[in-house]
């Protein structure tokens, strides 16, 4: 059995949050073991907790012609969320939620050992962007540890402000050249706050 398929057993059998209680299906991630890009995401909502798969909604709909935008396929990337439960209704992930499920989206890191980690919305921005607003920092790059970190809106947001779909589009068809010139962008000094790695 696969590093991957381990750790997905155990973060089912996680009850370390009272959003536990309530859900139908832990969604820890899927993708391929060794890629290049990690796309990480907020949380799980209604039809991923129904499905134990991330991004299988609306927004996943979204988030497939983005990749196809780039000649890729899930197949091909790692799809993750900061945190692995739905949270009731919808609502944005508490605190505790983020920090109690950090050690597994750390754990999913260490395995794939992405080139490329791409956060999508501000939750997942936050982990790896310390204090910046993502209207600032959507588009842009991080290089730390071998990494490159790239910050875009989350394909939800494209539903609810259509104004934001050209955005998203033109940050998603940037990441194939970043992703090549990845080995000369410079590394970045970690901030101080950012313990993660």
């Amino acid at each position: 059995m696969s590093a991957l398929s381990e750790l997905n057993k155990e973060i089912a059998l996680c009850q370390q949050c009272e959003i536990a209680k309530y859900r139908n299906m832990v969604v820890p991630g899927e993708g391929a073991e060794a890629a290049d890009i990690m796309f990480i995401g907020e949380a799980p909502g209604w039809h991923e907790d129904q499905q134990g798969r991330p991004f299988v909604g609306p927004a996943g709909k979204f988030l497939d012609e983005l990749l196809a935008s780039i000649g890729l396929q899930r197949a091909q990337v790692f799809i993750a969320n900061v945190i692995k439960c739905r949270p009731q209704g919808n609502r944005d992930p508490l605190p505790m939620e983020i920090q109690n499920c950090r050690v597994w989206l750390e754990r999913q890191i260490e395995i794939i050992s992405p080139k490329m980690i791409v956060t999508l919305g501000r939750y997942s921005m936050a982990m790896f962007f310390p204090g910046k607003s993502i209207s600032k920092v959507h588009g842009t790059t991080q290089k730390r540890d071998d990494v490159l970190y790239y910050a875009m809106y989350h394909p939800a947001a494209a539903l609810h402000q259509a104004s934001l779909r050209q955005e998203i589009e033109a940050d998603m068809l940037k990441i194939p050249t970043l992703l090549t010139k990845s080995e000369t962008i410079k590394e970045e000094e970690p901030p101080e706050q950012l313990t993660m790695f």
